[in-house]
Order: structure tokens, then sequence, then C-alpha cells
């Protein structure tokens, strides 16, 4: 843990001056382009290598005017230029080669293939050239291009600032540009904006010349070379508090008043970045590494990671004491890691194409994930691994899922490409990976390849090679497997025999699939950890059949650590060994067996019985992180019975009666000294408890929802929204006009968004229209109202959807361009009901390519898959819980 922890707080009204790194990167790059094979949407021949950008906002009137510079080396004669441009209107375009005259151009937009093409007369010979482009743009009111957020500031008054979001190609809203990852260039920028405001850049403030009648010229230093997506430029009321963490200062930027509030996300900077510099063996590049923290939200992303500037959402960086939670306290710390590490992954080192996201999303969230666990060893964020490994697998088992590395040729690809499978899946063999190469071996390979690739583009090899190459021998193949096709390995112990204090397990692979079983499986060199319990693990390379001796006989593991990316089908005998010793395993085994063995039993390939015994073996003194995912299997044997109120009242029984004695244990408030993940576990318990309708909880809530008419504060601590999400959900009229009014009251835009959103809770169908209604209006700021029809879509799917379809240009000017093609698959995808699965085809074959339907047909596959679960195991999963009688 570095000093930087100690040093003391700096409140900034406007950006700190710091010098520009003496560093070889922001020398004039030079103009590189796509590789050969790389996929690129431009003519290839022309590559930018430097942009000199002036914009001038006038976030009044929602639009921008802007003057671009770039240096363009043409390597072969073209026509014209062709550079990325969508919802831009251009002026003078000139084109000037070195050491020649100006040229003067037209531009003709073709807003489909979001292009620009620049005729200047005649063919364009090699050579290199500078072209000026003048032009305009919006300012949009989502997260998209160059966006304002309004909001309401600590005194009440009404306010906008200015972000912008890239990722994926957003860029070229901003600036006519060669917006795809390998036409990397370094960029200056400059902006004329109010005086008084604070403006916020990739780098830090050069200069800042007055203009007079209020106006200011900020002009940023020189990036680094970088793609065009991790550009950023804000702009606002703003303050900025800083430490320093080695050479590199960091800052968290936020609404004036509120900087006190990201301090959590300030700490956590500090303290990641010298273990990153030592971890990838290349210290950050950049004399400064922002957090700016906007107001509102997206319905699309948290985060990005612009180099030097991170946006975040507030909902993702502000901690308030009054109703912050332990579990969104850690997501704040865990979305601060992942970001700086797309510092690395993703900006010094940037995937050639899209199809290689992963290569950003995957590696940044197993990095977070594993530097959040080294600093905060308490969180036990290993364990939340498998969570990641379930939602990835939750996607990877239908007939819709993809390879980790996909073609990409759309816009809509791209943006559907930000999923479980790029992210979870991805940490989730990244994990397998590493623990197959070893600790050391694995860094020494992420850092000669962060050495050799450093300000370039790479592609998924590229990485194999560098780890293989620094001894892990074997790993290019396994890799190839796990990344290169779909799926989810299935591990079959076909027979284990002791011999001798050895057990002989022999095991054969197949592939695990929710929809399509009787398909010809795929295959995989698995890297199987195989251990009796308390034995000492043995590994094995699973190619078809083969055999492993573990020491000691007894209950065992085939996938010991559970860092496997594959799903371990046992004989019964072994579920039942498993769960008569289950308190003898690790902590991250009885987390990975349980969510195992439910989703072999959900997917039919064992008795969802023996998963269900597994559930009931986990005793009330089990560690507060393994007792914490007890609560999410119950709920969801609930939701499957809830065509069968008498079953689902023995549900709701078993759970108080498992549950509660724990929750009396710990206490509704936090106490002194209580393990750090009591308060998880507390809030799981409260939750899934009340989503039953447990008569001591419900009753709770109802005691301190009442008392705010006393004591404002009476709902205030981190269970806060959970107590009024049960509210919410049973509401009635009375209550929830009252929520209503508190949502117009909050004391800050956070809360109040929050609240909103909550709205759109109600089981009351009634209550549900009238949230719907609300979203339209303009009461609900323009960024909360998607959440509402959101939280509406949860309890009422087939009402949310009918509303979007009956109003959806209304709707689609809620949410963010990039997630239009998702947005009613989203709504819908959890729904069990046949006419939802031909409601959303019906959208997807009237209004969607089929480039763009995929995240919906993935949305049909999934209510289908959950139709046909819940008939098969509705009996079996309701004999279970009467038994327990």
């Amino acid at each position: 843990m570095s000093l930087s922890h100690i040093l003391p707080l700096m409140i900034a009204a406007a950006p700190i001056a710091l010098a520009a790194p003496a560093l070889a990167q922001v020398a004039p790059a030079k103009a590189t382009g796509p590789a050969a094979g790389i996929t690129t949407q431009l003519p290839r021949g022309a590559a930018p290598s430097h942009y000199a950008i002036e914009v001038t906002p006038d976030a009044a009137n929602l639009k921008f005017t802007g003057k671009v510079t770039i240096d363009v080396t043409i390597s072969a004669a073209m026509p014209t230029l062709v550079l990325n441009a969508a919802d831009l209107t251009f002026g003078d375009v000139m084109l000037t080669p070195v050491g020649g005259k100006a040229m003067k151009g037209t531009a003709k937009v073709d807003a489909n293939a979001q292009t620009v093409t620049l005729d200047f007369g005649k063919p364009l010979a090699p050579g290199q050239y500078k072209l000026a482009i003048a032009y305009a743009g919006v300012i949009n009111q989502q997260a998209n291009g160059l966006f304002a957020l309004d909001y309401t500031d600590n005194a009440g008054a009404a306010k906008r600032a200015l972000f912008t979001q890239f990722e994926a190609p957003d860029a070229r809203r901003f600036v006519p540009s060669f917006d795809e990852p390998s036409y990397k260039a370094t960029f200056d920028l400059s902006a004329i904006v109010p005086t008084g405001q604070m403006a916020v850049g990739n780098m830090p403030v050069k200069t800042s010349k007055d203009m007079g009648g209020g106006r200011t010229q900020v002009t940023f230093g020189t990036s680094p070379k970088m793609s065009s997506y991790l550009l950023f430029f804000g702009l606002g009321e703003l303050e900025r508090a800083t430490k320093m963490a080695g050479a590199t200062e960091v800052g968290v930027i936020t609404g004036k008043g509120n900087s006190g509030k990201a301090t959590l996300a300030l700490d956590a900077t500090a303290a990641i970045l010298p273990w990153y510099n030592d971890y990838f063996g290349v210290p950050f590049p950049l004399p400064k590494l922002d957090n700016v923290a906007g107001p509102g939200q997206s319905q699309f992303f948290s985060a990005m990671e612009n180099w030097g500037a991170i946006f975040t959402f507030e909902r993702a960086l502000i901690v308030d004491p009054r109703f912050t939670s332990e579990a969104t306290k850690r997501r704040i710390y865990e979305t601060v890691a992942h970001e700086m590490a797309h510092q690395w992954f993703g900006d010094l080192v940037t995937m050639a194409w899209w199809d290689d996201l992963w290569l950003n999303e995957g590696f940044a969230s197993w990095m977070a994930t594993k530097v959040t666990d080294k600093l905060q060893p308490s969180w036990e964020m290993l364990l939340t691994r498998v969570d990641g490994r379930e939602a990835a697998m939750s996607l990877d088992s239908l007939a819709t899922t993809h390879a980790v590395v996909q073609k990409i040729t759309t816009v809509d690809q791209v943006n559907q490409a930000f999923d479980a499978i790029t992210y979870q899946k991805g940490e989730a063999v990244i994990t397998m990976l590493e623990g197959y190469a070893g600790d050391d071996v694995w860094k020494a390979g992420i850092r000669a390849y962060m050495q050799r690739h450093a300000y370039g583009n790479t592609v998924t090899d590229d990485l194999w090679k560098a780890v293989e190459g620094a001894g892990a021998k074997g790993l290019v193949a396994i890799a190839h497997d796990f990344t290169s096709q779909p799926g989810i390995p299935l591990v079959k112990v076909e027979s284990a025999q002791c011999q001798g204090g050895q057990t002989v397990l022999t095991l054969s692979q197949g592939e695990y699939s929710r929809d399509r079983k009787d398909k010809t499986p795929l295959s995989w060199n698995v890297p199987v950890m195989a251990q009796t319990v308390g034995g000492t693990p043995q590994r094995l390379i699973l190619k078809g059949k083969g055999q492993v001796s573990v020491p000691g006989c007894g209950a065992y593991l085939v996938n010991a650590g559970q860092t496997g990316y594959y799903r371990s089908l046992y004989p019964a005998a072994n579920v039942k060994a498993l769960a008569k010793d289950f308190t003898k395993l690790a902590s991250i085994d009885q987390t990975g067996l349980l969510a195992d063995n439910f989703q072999l039993g959900l997917g039919g390939y064992q008795p969802i019985g023996l998963a269900m015994d597994l559930i009931d073996a986990v005793p009330a003194t089990a560690t507060p992180a393994v007792m914490a995912e007890v609560p999410e299997y119950l709920g969801s044997a609930y939701v499957m019975l809830e065509s069968d109120k008498a079953a689902q009242a023995r549900v709701a029984a078993y759970t108080s009666a498992k549950l509660t004695p724990v929750l009396t244990g710990i206490g509704y408030d936090a106490r002194p000294g209580e393990n750090a993940q009591v308060p998880v576990l507390r809030s799981a318990l409260v939750s899934t408890l009340g989503d039953m309708g447990d008569k001591a909880v419900v009753g709770e809530a109802n005691r301190r929802f009442a008392a705010l008419a006393t004591d404002p504060a009476a709902l205030d601590g981190p269970l806060r929204n959970v107590w009024m999400a049960i509210i919410a959900k049973n509401a009635d009229q009375a209550t929830w006009d009252k929520l209503r009014g508190l949502a117009k009251g909050a004391k800050s835009d956070l809360e109040k968004s929050t609240v909103y959103a909550l709205l759109g809770a109600a089981k009351d169908e009634k209550l549900a229209a009238q949230a719907l209604d609300l979203a339209l209006t303009d009461e609900p700021s323009k960024t909360t109202s998607a959440a509402i029809i959101s939280q509406v879509g949860v309890a009422h799917p087939m009402m949310a959807v009918d509303y979007v379809l009956a109003h959806r240009a209304q709707y689609e000017a809620l949410i963010d361009v990039s997630a239009r093609s998702q947005a009613l698959a989203r709504l819908g995808g959890g729904s069990a009901d046949p006419a939802m699965a031909t409601k959303l085809d019906a959208f997807a074959t009237q209004y969607l390519t089929p480039e763009s339907r995929k995240v919906v047909d993935r949305s049909i596959a999934a209510i289908k898959t959950r139709i046909e679960t819940r008939n098969r195991l509705k009996a079996p999963l309701a004999a279970w819980f009467a038994g327990k009688r």
C-alpha cells in the first residue's frame, strides 16, 4: 500500500496544470492503419498521425462547432478521402500537401455508413498532407458522442454538464475521423468554454486564454498515440480532488460540493496505480489520471476508460452514507480497478479490431478482481469469479452463444459484443489459463506483451504467444479451444476407484447445453484440477477421455479451486458425499459446487433434488460469504414455482426457517467489529425474505417506512434501498404516491433517480401502468425514465414491452443509440411467456437486420429454455420442498 493513502486531499475548482511528460510517446506519431488481414470499414491507403481539434460547445442549445486539422499519410493513390462521421454537417474542407498548394474539397455524407467522402477534384498522390475541416454537430441527451447531463446542484439550482462517450464507434459524432481502433494517432484538443467552468481532457491543461465576452480557450497537452474512441472532453461547474500516486497525480472530478463523496474512488485509485505499475512492468505513461463523475445513468454502461480521464456515472462512483450499500461500495472499488486496468489493456495496447474486444474487457475484469482481492482481502473477491462464470455460462449454454473471439462487421454488432461472454467468460478463461501457466510465468508473459506492443494494436494470438514464450508450454492450444469456439465443456466422472490410498478417476468429456443436448459435442483441451476433499490437487489435460489419480479416498472434486471453465458431472453418490463433507471444503469450492450442481439440475443432467440437498447442507455457521449465496437459489426456486401458489408457500416457509435464524443472529443493522462479509449477507437475506413476503421482514420494512413521518432518517443506512424496494413492490396507491413524493424531494440527483426507478417495481398492475406513463413525462430526468420502464419489466415484462412498442420513438429518445437494437430484448428477456418470444421475434423480423437481432435471438432462446425448465422441474421441485415440511 503506497504512501499516497496518507497524503492530504486537495480540492480545486479548475484543472491543475501539470507539466507534459517528457516521454517519447508524445512525439509526432507515425501514421499507421490496419495491418493486412485486420478488418476495416474505411478504404485502405490513408491513415492519420495527429489531430488538432478545436470545439466550441453551445450547451444551452445542444449544439457545437468544430475545426480539425489532421496530419494524413496517403500511401497509395486514392480518388477521395473517406472518414467516419455521424450527425455532423460540414463547412470548408481543405487538403494541403506538405510543401504544396491547398486544395478545396467537397463533403458528401453517407448517414447509413456513418462516413463522409471528401472529393478534391482529382486523384490524391501518395505523400504527407494536412486535412483541415470545419464542421458542426449536435449535443446529445443520452451518452453518445458529446452529450449533456442535466442535474440539480446542492443548492437546488438546475445545471448542465457536458461529457463525451466514444466507445464503441462514436468519436465520429464529435470529430470527422478515422474512427477505428487501428488508426492510432496523437491528439491536441482545445475548447472555447464559458469562463469559470472546468474543462477536462485526457491530458492536463497546457494553456488557458481569456477570449473576452465571458469565454476562455482551454488547450490540453498532446495525448499519447491512441485510438480515437479513447479521446475525452468534459465541461461544467465541477471540482477536482487529488492525491499523488508516485509520480502521477490522480484525481476525482465531480459537481461542485460532491468531491468528498468520491473519496473511496480517489483512495482506490491511489492504491491501485502503484500495484498496476509493478504488475504490468510498464509505468502509467500520462502525468495525471482522473475519474470524472457524471450525474444520471445509461442503460448500456457505467464507466468508460478514456485514457487519463475515466468517465463514470455517479451511481458507480459516489458514496452517500445515507443509502450506499456495502455491495455498492465494492462495485465502486472494482469499477475503478476495471477502468484503471484498461489504461494498459485497451489504451496502451489496443485490440486491432472489435473481434478481439475481449482482450480489453475480459482482461480488465480479471485484473480488477485480482487487484481488489490483493488490496481488500477481507472482501474475498475471488469468490465472485464463480458468479461471473455462471453469468457467462447462462449465455454460453444456449445455441445463440458466440465465441469469445467473434466476427464483427457492423456497428450494431460492436455494441452487442459487450456481453457476459466478452466480460465474464473472458475473465474465467484467463483465470483458468493463469492457473495453468502459474502466477510468475503468466505475469512475465503479460509484461513481455505490454512492452512489445505498447502504443500499438494486437490480436488475441499475440497474447497467447507472449505467455507461452514466457514458459507456459502448451497454453496456445488450450487458449485457442476456449476462445475460438463457443460452448461449455462437460467433464463427467465415469468411475472413481480407491486403490492403495489413492482415488483413480476416469473422466470423459462432453458439452453442457440447455437447449441442444443432442448436438454433436465440441472438443476442448480441458485443464482439469482434481482432488479428494483435503487432498493434494492433481492436473490432467483432458481431451476426450482420461484418467487421473489423486491422493486419498472419499469425496472428490474435479474442478478444485474453481478455476476451470467447465461443468463437473459427478455420480449421485459423490454429490451426496460432498454434501456430507460440505464444511470441509474451501469457500471457493463450496460456492462453485452449489452453482455447478444447481445448473446441472436446471439443465436436466441430474435430479434437481441433488442440488437442493447441497443447498440444504449449507449450515447456519457457514462463512457469511457462502451463506450469502443461498438466498438467490431459494429465490430462484420460488420464482420457478410461481404458477403453484401452494408450492411457493412451502418454498417461503422453508426459506424463512433456514434464513431467519441467520438474520436474527446478525440483526437488521450493522454492529461494530462484524465480519466484512456480514453486510452483504444481511442485504441478501432481507431482500430475499422480503420478496417472498416474509411477515417479519415486510413488517420491519413497513415500520421503518412509517417512521419517516416523524424521523426523516428512519431508513438511512446501507439497507435503505433494500427496504425501499420491499415497500415499492408491495405498494398500494397511497404508498406509491408517498414514494413519488420522496423522489421529488430527494436531497441529491442520485437519490432521486434511485427512488423514481423504484416506482416501476410495484406488483400492482395499475401502479405499474402509472409508472410507465410517468416515465414519459419531464418529471424524472431524461436518463432516469428508461430505468423506470426497466423496473416495470421485471414484474410485468409484457406490459413494459407493449408500452415501449406503442411509444417506440419516445422510448428510444431515452436510451443510448448503442442500446436501441438490444433494449426490447432486455425488457422482455426475463419472461417465461411463449407469447413474449413470438412478440420479440416479430419485432426483430420487422425492424432489425440479421446482424443486429442477435441479442433478441438470445432472449428468445432464454425464454423458451426457461419455459421448458419450469415445466420439467415443477413437480420434482415442489416435491422436494413438500418433503421438508
